[in-house]
């Protein structure tokens, strides 16, 4: 029994140290998005992607309304969006994105991480070609007919649409079409589960368990770093 329990233990520390870094991450967007486009979601479509996230991940309502008004106070952090490149063991692109209040002291934690973990941190451009910007909605499946709901969407920017594993809808739009059909779905009634700026590889690398599971060593580092937004790769 004590086994067990410390292997259920460890499995809600982790839990907790998840939405811990969720939480965080969201209210760095928050933070950004209001400081660009105001405190109101309804003429902030930034903002109102942030309200969607964080339902998504059980944010409380009073943590979001919280992180507005630090945003709007005058000495609420001021967030610098950096981007990173590299690649991780095994030729793997590595693409970091984060928010940071001090940039000296974040690229010196990614290039730890990259040094830590066998990769090498790039220079700007350097893996960036490798990956497409697009927008990403998940969305909850009431039983629609998906190519009459592509038909629906075409107008608006849809580039994919398909299912996950878990069931959900996936849109995706290219990048400067993530608003319009943020507001089509709005429009439509489809319950839109996240959405999401994201980067799509044009190619990946096929590796073998044990190398795979090096570059996700990687990948997990970095994402636990409090600067750090989120991480893409190309690892297939």
């Amino acid at each position: 029994m004590g086994r067990i329990f410390e292997v259920r233990k460890s499995a809600m520390f982790a839990r907790w140290d998840k939405m811990a870094k969720n939480f965080t991450r969201i209210g760095k967007e928050i933070a950004i998005a209001v400081k660009a486009g105001g405190p109101d979601p309804d003429n902030n479509p930034a903002l109102r992607r942030c309200y969607i996230n964080a339902k998504a991940c059980n944010m409380p309502k009073d943590r979001v309304e919280a992180a507005i008004k630090r945003a709007m106070g005058k000495d609420t952090t001021n967030y610098d969006e950096l981007v990173y490149e590299g690649y991780a063991p095994h030729g793997v692109a590595v693409l970091v994105e984060t928010a940071t209040d001090n940039p000296t002291r974040t690229v010196a934690n990614v290039r730890m991480h990259f040094n830590k973990g066998g990769g090498t941190l790039g220079t700007s451009g350097s893996v960036a070609f490798t990956f497409t910007r697009m927008g990403e909605f998940k969305v909850k499946n009431n039983g629609q007919d998906i190519e009459e709901l592509e038909l629906e969407l075409i107008d608006f920017g849809l580039e994919e649409i398909g299912e996950n594993s878990e069931g959900q809808i996936i849109i995706r739009t290219a990048f400067n079409e993530f608003g319009n059909m943020s507001k089509a779905l709005e429009e439509k009634g489809i319950e839109v589960i996240t959405a999401e700026l994201t980067r799509i590889p044009s190619n990946t690398v096929e590796l073998n368990e044990e190398q795979a599971n090096e570059v996700l060593k990687l990948v997990d580092n970095l994402e636990q770093d409090d600067d750090v937004q989120k991480v893409y790769h190309n690892l297939k």
